[in-house]
Formats: C-alpha cells, structure tokens, sequence
C-alpha cells in the first residue's frame, strides 16, 4: 500500500532508521505504525536494536512524589555517557517514567523479571478461568497464553501504555529517546510507595490524580 511522508517522518523520529527502510516497513505493515517499528527492529534497522547491546551505566536515580505525600517513586534509567545523564532531554524523559510508574502502579519493569511462581499462579487462574467458560479443552492453552498478554501489559512497565500518550507504550518511548539522543537507554529498576498500602482505606483512583497534577 502506499503509505504518506508524514507516516514515514514518524517512524523515523521513533526508530532513527533510514527513510526507504521506513517507507518499506510501512509499506510491509499496511500503514501500521507500531507493526512497522517492530518490523525495523526485527530486521536489526532501527535505531533501538542498533544500540540494545551497548553498555549502559551512566544515567541518573528519579525520585516523583505524588501531591500530598501519598505515592513516592525511585527510578533508575541508565544511559551510555554522564554527559547525556545530565542533559534535560534524558531527564525530563526520566521523570516522565517516575511519574507514570506513580500512576501505573506496575510491579515489574519487563515480562523477564516476572516470577515463575507468579506466572505459574497466574496460568492456573487463567485455565480454570477458560474451563468454567466451557471452553473445549484443546483450546484452552491457547486462550491462557493470550491472556497472559493482558496479565503482562497490565503489570510490566515496558508494555504499559504510556499515561501521557496512551497510543505508545513505555517501551515504544523508550526506542523514541535513544533514537534521538543517541545512547543505549535502559529502565534499570524502580521502587513504589503508597501511603497505607497494605491497609484498609477507601479506594482512590490515582492515575487521574497524577494526570490532573501534571496539567497544572
């Protein structure tokens, strides 16, 4: 299909790839952004797969508190250089993180890092789940592992949609700022604080609490 400049412009900012190799991912995913960058990356073009590999330490430790106290957050992004560490660009972007990581509430920062006992549980909710749903039981695997995706874009930072764009993900943001800085850029590890977790209380929805902070 044919596929306009605009698009191509926009696949290029996100992935840092060349023009023609954007205009025939496009062309290969009928136009679909999100399936066009995936495409560059599987091919090794886009800029993201070309500095996954490269060694990451630098960087800076965020901190975001919520108005009022109630949700803190520590995040720590690592970049390649100190001096990119230190520009604005790298932390606005990493505030950014903090502060959806408030709103979010994700508990692990890839689906790697999730427990096996976790995913374990997890399957054997989601199976009884189908059973009772009087699915046949040859397809009952292939509904978990579908499920599961949602289980993943739900609770992993790296595939949560972005609370200030919600059309692309954490991870999709990610692959955007190292196409434009330059660096391998990696979300290391963060830490959550709610006031009272764990407690009884009446139940808030933080996420537009924190959304209505930043359009102040």
């Amino acid at each position: 299909m044919a596929v306009n400049a605009a698009s191509v412009k926009e696949l290029r900012e996100r992935t840092g790839a060349g023009m023609l190799d954007c205009k025939k991912a496009l062309e290969e995913a009928n136009g679909d952004l999100s399936k066009a960058a995936d495409i560059l990356r599987e091919k090794g073009l886009s800029a993201a797969a070309n500095k996954a590999g490269r060694i990451a330490t630098e960087g800076t430790v965020e901190s975001y508190i919520h108005a009022g106290g109630r949700i803190g957050v520590l995040v720590e992004v690592n970049c390649e250089t100190d001096f990119v560490g230190k520009t604005e660009q790298f932390r606005e972007f990493v505030k950014d993180v903090a502060m959806h990581i408030a709103a979010s509430s994700p508990l692990y920062v890839r689906r790697e890092d999730v427990p096996q006992d976790a995913l374990d549980k997890e399957r054997e909710i989601l199976t009884a789940q189908a059973l009772n749903e009087g699915k046949p039981a040859n397809i009952v695997q292939k509904m978990v592992e579908g499920r599961l995706g949602k289980y993943y874009e739900e609770y992993c930072l790296m595939e949560q949609s972005f609370v200030k764009d919600p059309d692309k993900t954490i991870a999709q943001l990610v692959n955007e700022k190292v196409a434009t800085i330059g660096e391998n850029i990696t979300i290391r590890r963060f830490a959550r604080f709610e006031l009272g977790e764990g407690l009884e209380k009446k139940q808030e929805n933080f996420a537009e609490e924190v959304m209505a902070q930043v359009k102040k």
